[in-house]
């Protein structure tokens, strides 16, 4: 089997005093972090038990979530990032389904539980070293880390990658946008999801620095001290970037990459002509982050679309329309109770999402396959809906669930949020120019701030359990007007 060395200490060696990891408290070189992280592998051999080859990471971002990372990674075991906004009976929940043996955290409701071997951050991380000697090399498909889903289509799924995954992710992704020494790239995702790990590997596989925020900090002022010249951001983050920042982008700013689901065409157009270096992307947690991208520089159509397959991955359409991938960046397999499934079908991995290839090679996405439903016998897809309002002037986002009808079975009920004020009073004439009557919605509703924060993808379930209570205190106060009048009376 191949075997590879860890990519900090190839730097940590060639280029020892190059900037590999920013924090607003220190400048770590490739030859600190090479040490750091040897001097916690040494830690973790010595604290941990035997067998303990998964470790849980229930830590937010930061110096000691990175240290832990590559030193589990230069050990050889399997790092598991667990969510931070999980509740502590979940993150027990997703340990056991992942087969974790410790678990390393700052929670300290966590260290009182005696069915699973905690450990707090200061027991295992090292954060000074001295120099080591080059450290074993490790097999390329070795196992490496397993990620959950967001779960934003059902249960989370929790996907097991190598370090191959990882490794043909960051080249396809550099091959398209290009990280060079001395580039910074803002750790603005959570390392829980394969967006924030693939910023670490990308950038050391090509020499480059991490730029760890503050976690308090809004993403403007980091943007600032951190000297950042590449961005990953999900719709909402991009929002309030533009939200908050006057002018242009810095001029050191080469990429800032766009994902995690569907992007708003407002969005898309107030940052393209304010002059952001706007990337869009498809991807997921099974192809360990980007599968298609666009080019850098690229012109607004293209934005519309989710760009061209990258290196060391594979794309084609099934006769039902669903997006099929494949290539070494897929992922090993999703682990269930003690074994892990091949997610392969015939060789390629059915995504459930709908999408078709234009006659340029680009990757057009409508939408999730099990997010359609029937309405009175007709199929409603809430993306095509979505779509129609963000085209109306004034909505700069849009979502729609479905609620269950007594007549129809479920119609579709969207949250919109407006650009700015009110949502405009001939929403319902401006869809009817360019949708069906049986696809405009019944109701709109204020997009709550609860369903997209800090979130990757939105919590479509939260907004259709506010949807169905919304119609229910409708129905009961046309059932019960006296007593609505009389509650509202007082």
């Amino acid at each position: 089997m191949p075997a590879v060395s860890c990519p900090i200490h190839r730097h940590a060696r060639a280029r020892p005093d190059a900037l590999a990891l920013w924090t607003p408290e220190r400048r770590w070189t490739y030859a600190a972090l090479d040490a750091a992280v040897a001097a916690t592998g040494e830690r973790l051999e010595a604290t941990f038990p035997a067998g303990a080859h998964r470790i849980g990471l229930h830590l937010h971002r930061g110096t000691d979530s990175v240290l832990l990372l590559w030193a589990l990674w230069r050990t050889g075991r399997v790092a598991v990032p667990l969510s931070t906004r999980l509740p502590s009976a979940q993150v027990h929940r997703a340990a056991r389904r992942a087969g974790v043996g410790a678990l390393v955290t700052r929670a300290s409701n966590f260290h009182r539980e005696e069915t699973l071997r905690t450990y707090a951050p200061r027991q295992v991380v090292e954060r000074e070293g001295e120099s080591t000697p080059r450290p074993d090399a490790q097999s390329l498909h070795r196992r490496a880390s397993i990620v959950f889903t967001s779960g934003s289509t059902g249960r989370p799924t929790a996907v097991l990658h190598t370090w191959a995954n990882h490794l043909y992710s960051a080249k396809g992704s550099n091959a398209n946008l290009p990280v060079r020494p001395g580039d910074r790239w803002l750790l603005s995702l959570p390392l829980y999801h394969v967006g924030g790990l693939a910023i670490l590997v990308r950038c050391a596989l090509a020499g480059g620095a991490v730029a760890l925020p503050d976690r308090d900090a809004s993403l403007a002022t980091v943007l600032n001290a951190s000297g950042a010249t590449h961005l990953s951001l999900v719709a909402t983050q991009l929002r309030r970037l533009l939200d908050a920042w006057e002018g242009p982008p810095p001029r050191r700013m080469r990429g800032l990459l766009l994902g995690g689901g569907p992007l708003p065409s407002p969005l898309l157009r107030r940052g393209h002509a304010r002059g952001w270096p706007l990337l869009t992307s498809y991807g997921s947690t099974e192809m360990a982050s980007q599968v298609t991208t666009t080019a850098p520089g690229a012109p607004l159509g293209d934005l519309h679309t989710a760009g061209r397959c990258l290196p060391h991955r594979r794309v084609r359409i099934d006769g039902d329309g669903q997006i099929l991938v494949a290539g070494p960046t897929l992922c090993r397999g999703v682990v269930a109770e003690d074994r892990v499934r091949d997610p392969r079908v015939r060789g390629w991995y059915p995504t459930g999402d709908l999408g078709h290839l234009d006659a340029q090679g680009r990757l057009h996405v409508k939408g999730r396959a099990d997010r359609q439903f029937v309405s009175g016998g007709e199929n409603i897809r809430p993306e095509e809906i979505e779509a129609a309002f963000e085209r109306i002037e004034g909505i700069e986002r849009a979502v729609v669930v479905p609620v269950p009808d007594e007549e129809y079975g479920r119609r579709p009920v969207a949250f919109v949020q407006p650009t700015i004020g009110p949502v405009p009073t001939d929403w319902r004439d401006r869809l009817g120019t360019v949708l069906p009557g049986f696809k405009i919605p019944d109701a709109v509703h204020p997009l709550p701030e609860a369903a997209v924060q800090n979130r990757m993808k939105v919590d479509r379930d939260h907004l259709a359990r506010r949807a169905r209570e919304i119609k229910h205190g409708a129905a009961e106060a046309a059932a019960h007007p006296r007593e609505a009048e009389d509650e509202g009376a007082g």
